[in-house]
């Protein structure tokens, strides 16, 4: 009996222990993983990514992520399966600057029958960063043409031009307004926060390179530490929506900040592409305003970041998508995972839903507990 309650609590001790990533050993998760319910969990895209990009082409999904030459990956549903179908480039970009094999956060757009990929050149921390561009008339056989830099921060063309001056060419976005057709530019990370400029047509260049007709759309005025990026633009009738993530991305494994200030989702609307925009409180962007939209929840899904929208059709509602921790997983930047929810609008402002005809949605993660039960009642049939 002695040995059969000590075997019963050594059985506990394992589930507690297997349950815990080992990256968050340490914390107390009460203190640092929101339980909040007021957002939905995420249904599951299944497949890792950071600062996915989605397109919808054919009633097929193509995803773009970071990574070595820039992989792309097909599916005929959010949910998956990802096949992973190439890659952007066959080799370094020809952007000569840091991590030329490694571009990331992509953003694709088909325009007029041709794809174009937004990327990003640079490394953690530094400004000396390029948004670059590639295209394609066929977004399935993989043949690019990397046409370079669009926009250089730190060192090269155009550099020392506001606001590349103030500014970090990370995060691409885009964005066409719907009266005029003119096609526009959002970059930015931390500095001076995230800008909007014209570009040509065809989609090469900023318009009037030298002297861009830039918005500094979102910005942070008081803080030392400004840690808005990865902005994404969608239109649902009569507004126009800047999302962005704010917070700690990543990196958890150097500690976590307080609970609030991980990375979140937030969002501000205008009734021009060019702003200004402001949020639910009436706040400008521009002096540190976002309504939060969807952040950590459940005790489980934590850090939600790299919006993007993927705007309705006549069967689907609007719907973001975005990479996530998964606490039951673990917190290391490699584990991201891809999640999606649905968007209603709520007097003209974005409201996460639930996606439930959509795929599985996410659930805290038993299997570890499983497999400490498992090995314990095999160990107890071989000694009994």
């Amino acid at each position: 009996m002695v040995q059969l309650r000590l075997l019963s609590l050594w059985l506990a001790l394992v589930c507690l222990v297997m349950a815990v990533p080992a990256d968050i050993h340490g914390s107390d998760p009460l203190k640092v993983f929101s339980q909040t319910k007021g957002y939905p969990l995420p249904n599951q895209g299944n497949i890792a990514a950071h600062d996915p990009n989605i397109l919808r082409y054919n009633n097929n999904y193509y995803m773009f992520k970071g990574g070595m030459y820039l992989p792309v990956f097909k599916s005929d549903t959010l949910a998956g399966p990802w096949k992973r179908i190439g890659t952007v480039f066959d080799g370094p970009s020809v952007i000569q600057k840091q991590n030329r094999t490694r571009p990331w956060a992509p953003t694709t757009v088909e325009r007029n029958g041709r794809f174009y990929c937004f990327y990003t050149i640079s490394k953690r921390g530094s400004r000396d960063s390029a948004v670059g561009v590639a295209s394609t008339d066929s977004i399935d056989n993989g043949s690019w043409t990397d046409h370079g830099a669009l926009i250089n921060t730190g060192e090269g063309p155009q550099s020392h031009i506001y606001p590349y001056t103030v500014s970090n060419a990370i995060d691409a976005a885009f964005i066409t307004d719907q009266d005029s057709g003119n096609p526009y530019l959002l970059y930015g990370s931390f500095w001076h926060g995230i800008f909007q400029v014209p570009l040509s047509d065809d989609l090469l260049s900023v318009e009037h390179p030298r002297r861009p007709d830039a918005r500094n759309l979102v910005f942070l005025p008081d803080r030392k530490v400004k840690p808005q990026e990865g902005s994404f633009m969608s239109y649902h009738e009569p507004y126009y929506y800047v999302w962005f993530s704010q917070g700690k991305c990543c990196h958890f494994s150097q500690g976590f900040p307080k609970m609030g200030q991980e990375y979140s989702i937030r969002v501000g609307r205008s009734k021009n592409v060019r702003g200004p925009f402001v949020d639910k409180d009436e706040r400008s962007l521009t002096d540190g305003g976002g309504t939060v939209v969807y952040g950590s929840n459940h005790g489980v899904a934590y850090a939600p970041g790299g919006i993007g929208v993927i705007t309705s059709n006549s069967s689907d509602p609007d719907v973001m998508y975005y990479h996530y921790l998964n606490t039951s997983i673990g917190l290391r930047d490699g584990q991201a995972r891809l999640g999606y929810s649905c968007i209603d609008y709520q007097d003209g402002w974005p409201v996460a839903k639930a996606c439930k005809s959509r795929g599985s949605i996410l659930r805290p993660s038993y299997t570890s507990t499983f497999l400490a039960v498992l090995f314990t009642g095999t160990f107890l049939w071989f000694y009994r």
